[in-house]
């Protein structure tokens, strides 16, 4: 297929060049004819003028040369060469002199049909023709060349010109032959490639490909590929991430779902209990009737305080997009619970210490800090076994307040340790009921503090007792009293 296109290109520019010589000779001719022409119109002697031209075209391509010219009556007045008529044997004009009176000028490769030996159109012979007429119509000048061997020396292309081609062919076939096995071994790395990619995802693709503009574009390709790859395992990775969370929150929610139902039955139960045996025993005594009351009030007040806190844990987990905040003096806070906690049995015998800048000033809700503390104080005095609880601030920065909530009890075993902010998590599930607990103060307080845009750890002390140590924001002057999602940027 190439060497056709060759030599198509070849034809073609064959017949080019040829043209292009012939075109010179004509151009040359209707130069000469222009000359004469030229001459009569500023009055020169034609005659020396012609005589001129066939001296200066009597060794070269033009040696043959003939003109004649022709005035109005059509009587030739000037002639170089054999005469040549205006018509033809059988009467007609020539199409060079009919169209040169129309357009004015005329020119052509012609061949003639012998039939006489004048010299004129009849010779067996190729003339190139051209005639020109004056702008007043009174004179014709009309040329002719023979195809001579010098003329047809001039019109061929030569030898030269096909070796170039043959020279040109074989440089552009050894090229091609180059270039179509650089690009064959690329394709077929690429196939390789494709084909193992197909049959094996995870194969090693090879980089062996040339370092050239498509070697360049093959390994553009397998990075492309490579990169495709990775997303998609990144987009797989996400994807079972996605479900073990929603599998994972699922459980969570079925468990907690489980938890509230069994949590609720316990004090429900005790309480249709005592009220059953109330109803059905009517010769009970004042006493027992009122102690199996003062029980059942009892249970009525930890279901309240379990539904309480089941609504506080709700509104921190779904409402905290709304939740108000404001600059709230932190020190202040503490200060009050302190008070409250001298004037009720609550610590029972347990002293609370408290260490607080006077103005440490806490972007905070403050009756969700107040149940956040107060849960963290009936924690360590219903669980410590500690003498001592307190409070402290550890460290502070441009954003955020550092505190630690300690106390000096007997902690917890380390494994219970990532537990402890589980819903309804005890570690000894009697004791803490007896206690009145609800298994869902410490849940409080980390969403609480999550919820102020903090964080929350708890860690056993080296002296005994439990850690808890959580972060507040800074008030600042830039700040709202309500902002969306706040803990989003500190979790």
């Amino acid at each position: 297929m190439l060497w056709g296109i060759i030599l198509v290109m070849a034809i073609f520019q064959y017949d080019r060049e040829r043209e292009y010589r012939v075109n010179n000779i004509k151009e040359q001719l209707s130069l000469i004819n222009s000359r004469i022409m030229d001459a009569y119109e500023t009055d020169m002697d034609i005659n020396q003028f012609m005589l001129f031209i066939s001296r200066y075209f009597s060794d070269n391509v033009y040696s043959g040369l003939r003109i004649t010219v022709y005035d109005e009556r059509n009587v030739p007045i000037y002639t170089i060469g054999p005469l040549l008529p205006r018509t033809s044997a059988d009467g007609s004009m020539a199409d060079e002199l009919l169209h040169a009176e129309e357009w004015g000028v005329g020119s052509f490769l012609r061949k003639r049909v012998p039939h006489d030996d004048s010299g004129g159109y009849g010779s067996d012979r190729e003339f190139l023709f051209s005639s020109h007429t004056s702008s007043d119509g009174k004179i014709e000048v009309f040329t002719s060349l023979p195809y001579s061997v010098s003329v047809a020396s001039a019109l061929s292309t030569g030898s030269g010109m096909w070796i170039f081609i043959l020279s040109l062919s074989v440089i552009v076939t050894v090229i091609a032959f180059i270039t179509s096995s650089v690009v064959s071994k690329n394709v077929r790395l690429l196939r390789d490639f494709a084909n193992r990619a197909a049959r094996d995802k995870d194969f090693v693709a090879d980089d062996a490909f040339p370092h050239d503009e498509l070697g360049d574009i093959s390994r553009e390709i397998v990075h492309l590929y490579r990169e495709k790859i990775k997303a998609i395992e990144a987009t797989e990775e996400e994807h079972r991430v996605a479900i073990a969370a929603t599998e994972e929150k699922m459980r969570l929610k079925k468990q907690l779902t489980n938890n509230i139902s069994h949590e609720l039955k316990t004090p429900v139960g005790a309480i249709k209990g005592y009220l059953d045996s109330i109803v059905e025993n009517e010769d009970m005594d004042d006493g027992m009737r009122r102690n199996f009351l003062l029980k059942a009030q009892q249970h009525m007040n930890r279901l309240c305080s379990l539904l309480n806190d089941l609504s506080t844990i709700t509104r921190l987990e779904e409402g905290k997009k709304i939740l108000m905040f404001e600059s709230l003096n932190f020190h202040s806070l503490v200060f009050s619970i302190a008070g409250e906690l001298e004037k009720s049995p609550l610590l029972d015998g347990m002293k609370f210490v408290h260490d607080i800048p006077a103005d440490c000033m806490v972007k905070g809700n403050q009756s969700l800090l107040y149940g956040a503390l107060s849960n963290l104080v009936r924690n360590a005095e219903a669980y410590s076994r500690g003498s001592e609880i307190g409070i402290r601030c550890a460290d502070v920065t441009d954003r955020l307040y550092t505190f630690e909530f300690w106390d000096n009890g007997v902690g917890v075993a380390d494994e219970y340790l990532p537990h402890l902010f589980e819903r309804f998590f005890r570690i000894d599930k009697g004791r803490s009921r007896k206690n009145g607990g609800t298994g869902l103060g410490l849940p409080i307080v980390k969403n609480t503090i999550v919820a102020h845009g903090g964080t929350i750890k708890v860690s056993n002390r080296p002296g005994g007792g439990l850690m808890f140590t959580f972060t507040l924001q800074r008030w600042r002057d830039d700040m709202t009293a309500c902002e969306e999602d706040s803990s989003d940027d500190y979790e």
